[in-house]
């Protein structure tokens, strides 16, 4: 793997804007966005499909041990339960996403909070007709490239809404750049741990999650599927335990991934080590990613950076183009 490579396949240059993830991550932050006004909220619906959904499981994440219920949309249809107490968050990236602006366009119609993030599109043009609150971020390269752009957006606008102080946020983002120097293409050695996964996936990867991470378990799957062009599945440890491991009593291409959180529930980490157990006396070759120390938002932001790499340097390693999608808009054409 070297630069050449990378510029090679990567045609569009994915790997560079990876690269500036971490600044781009400060600079969104620190931009001087409109705040929401102070509500009094007591559920919050992120809609948001592919990249942009992305966002909403992160923050049903760091929401989870608040008094807030979070619902994630990812379809057409709000919850029955919005009501006036109600945020509707209404996140497409490229501003054209039918299921996204149909929830949008239902939302408006209902008593209750909205805000609208989109780079345009015909998201604006909704929110300017009906006058509602909205902002516009300009994309890079692709919604899901986007994404912390999108994210730390995000995080200064819901200001004082959300369980995250500009500490955390600060901390994060310090997280991110300390990873950047390991795993970005100006340390394309054996000692970058994202090529070095990269180099180890074939067959089907299994991604096994705990409860708290399953919004880094569902972005590395949605990015290995669209980056790296392959199937992926994703389980819930714990359900796993129950139903899934029957499946490796019978040989497979498909290849285990256990991602970890480092403060996992204490009945958690039991089956963490069961499952290991398990696979070493069944000669079953596995691969362990622990997240790292702090708060929820560096927790998470920090796998999906290390993760989203992995899924960049698989698809230069097999002569793939990260940044095509035929697929999607093969079946937006016919939308």
């Amino acid at each position: 793997m070297d630069i050449s490579n990378l510029e090679k396949y990567d045609c569009q240059g994915m790997y560079k804007i990876y690269d500036c993830w971490p600044d781009i991550a400060n600079n969104s932050y620190h931009l001087n966005h409109k705040k929401i006004e102070k509500y009094d909220i007591e559920h919050i619906v992120f809609c948001g499909m592919g990249g942009s959904g992305a966002i909403g499981d992160i923050f049903e994440s760091i929401f989870s041990k608040t008094k807030i219920h979070v619902s994630i949309v990812k379809g057409y249809l709000l919850p029955k339960t919005v009501n006036s107490k109600t945020l509707v968050v209404a996140t497409s990236i490229s501003g054209n996403t039918i299921e996204t602006l149909t929830a949008l366009d239902s939302a408006r119609k209902i008593n209750c909070k909205i805000i609208a993030l989109s780079s345009g599109g015909k998201m604006e043009e909704l929110c300017i007709k009906y006058n509602l609150d909205y902002r516009k971020i300009p994309q890079i390269h692709s919604p899901r490239a986007s994404f912390t752009k999108f994210l730390y957006s995000l995080l200064n606008i819901l200001g004082d809404l959300i369980p995250i102080t500009k500490n955390d946020v600060d901390e994060s983002i310090f997280e991110l750049k300390k990873l950047q120097k390991k795993i970005s293409s100006s340390n394309l050695s054996k000692l970058n741990p994202s090529l070095e996964l990269a180099n180890w996936l074939e067959g089907i990867p299994l991604i096994y999650y705990p409860s708290g991470l399953n919004s880094t378990a569902i972005r590395f799957k949605n990015s290995l599927q669209e980056n790296s062009k392959l199937h992926v599945i994703i389980e819930d440890v714990v359900e796993a335990c129950h139903n899934g491991i029957v499946s490796w009593e019978k040989q497979s291409i498909v290849k285990p991934i256990l991602l970890q959180g480092k403060d996992d529930f204490e009945k958690t980490k039991e089956r963490w080590k069961i499952i290991k157990k398990y696979f070493n006396e069944k000669n079953i070759e596995y691969k362990e990613i622990f997240s790292i120390e702090g708060n929820i938002l560096s927790k998470l932001i920090n796998l999906v950076y290390f993760l989203d790499y992995v899924t960049i340097y698989y698809a230069i390693l097999n002569q793939i183009d990260p940044s095509t999608i035929d697929s999607i808009k093969y079946i937006k054409k016919l939308l």
